[in-house]
């Protein structure tokens, strides 16, 4: 929040009126850095105000479904959208009861599943709606880098699936819609010291279609004094073929806090010495993050649905819950049946 949510809110002219932590000298903290007027020693006094409009929850996944509901609760008649941090809860039960909470009080539900707002993973959907590459036939996103595990990420069921995985698999589904069957394999972690079961997760998925993708998300990356001699070996690099063309790209976000804008370069069948380089100077993070809180905004005074809507990321947790039963069972899951 310090770091990502509030800077870019910032950089967009946002206006956040107040703000609340489970320490109330964080919160101020915070506020001073940022500019926020309003600082409450507890979040149920935050959720009573009714200036509050918009909620941005911004808690581990475990703490997150109580904290909706209170602010469900306690908000009646002023309250109007709340943007909820990724993974939304750790099941899909959990989540669907979130989701009809919200709808049944009219209240807008988004999760801040950011990396759709990746500047080369946004602009390749642009390049996929518009059919520049064809029918798409594969794609695969290799990550190589260390994430920071929080220490609430301790206490999960799942590391890597719902943290750091969702990521990719919520992009597939971005680009190409939900997948039918998922084929998964993981191994903890060895550079992580709690116990886990789920850190370097593969994942293959296929639709019905034909389309197949594959995730290979190494969050060991090999020895990390490595990377201090070679930049390459920590990335994220990703690749849609199709019967029509070929598009490349990175995140920058292994680099992070240094500033690198993730890339896309394209080509078709019809001119293929000509490759499309589209360039940007925002990143990841924290620019990202202006259109996860916008597209809340805008849904509220629209009265639609949010770009990335609470209700169709159910479909994203269960392809995550299929990912995680694939490779503890070793068998081929489908999403759909998690859905149920």
């Amino acid at each position: 929040m310090r770091d990502c949510h509030l800077v870019a809110y910032r950089q967009a002219g946002f206006n956040p009126v107040a703000i609340a932590s489970r320490t109330p000298a964080s919160a101020r903290e915070v506020a001073e850095r940022h500019g926020i007027p309003t600082v409450y020693d507890t979040f149920d006094e935050l959720f009573r105000d009714p200036m509050i409009e918009i909620l941005d929850i911004a808690v581990p996944p475990q703490a997150q479904p109580d904290l909706i509901r209170r602010a469900v609760a306690l908000g009646k008649g002023h309250l109007r959208g709340i943007l909820a941090q990724k993974p939304l809860a750790m099941s899909v039960a959990v989540a669907r009861g979130l989701v009809e909470l919200c709808e049944a009080e009219g209240i807008l539900l988004a999760v801040n599943q950011n990396m759709r707002f990746d500047q080369s993973i946004r602009s390749m959907k642009a390049v996929l709606d518009r059919g520049a590459l064809g029918t798409p036939v594969f794609a695969s996103i290799d990550m190589r880098a260390v994430p920071h595990w929080m220490p609430w990420a301790e206490g999960l069921p799942s590391l890597s699936t719902f943290v750091m995985s969702i990521h990719h698999l919520d992009t597939f589904r971005y680009w190409f819609g939900t997948p039918d069957r998922v084929l998964a394999s993981t191994r903890p972690d060895p550079r992580t010291t709690f116990p886990h079961t789920d850190g370097i997760n593969l994942s293959i998925l296929e639709w019905d279609r034909g389309m197949r993708a594959s995730s290979w998300d190494d969050v060991y990356a090999g020895p990390k004094k490595l990377a201090e001699s070679n930049p390459d070996v920590h990335s994220i690099k990703w690749r849609i073929e199709g019967t029509e063309g070929l598009a490349l790209g990175t995140i920058g976000w292994p680099k992070y806090p240094v500033r690198t804008p993730s890339t896309l370069e394209y080509a078709t069948r019809s001119a293929p010495e000509t490759w499309h380089r589209p360039t940007w100077s925002e990143v990841w993070f924290p620019d990202a993050f202006v259109g996860t809180m916008a597209q809340l905004l805008i849904a509220v005074e629209d009265g639609s649905e949010p770009e990335i809507g609470a209700r169709d990321n159910l479909e994203t947790l269960a392809l995550c819950e299929a990912v995680f039963a694939a490779a503890a069972e070793h068998r081929v899951t489908t999403p759909r049946d998690f859905l149920s």
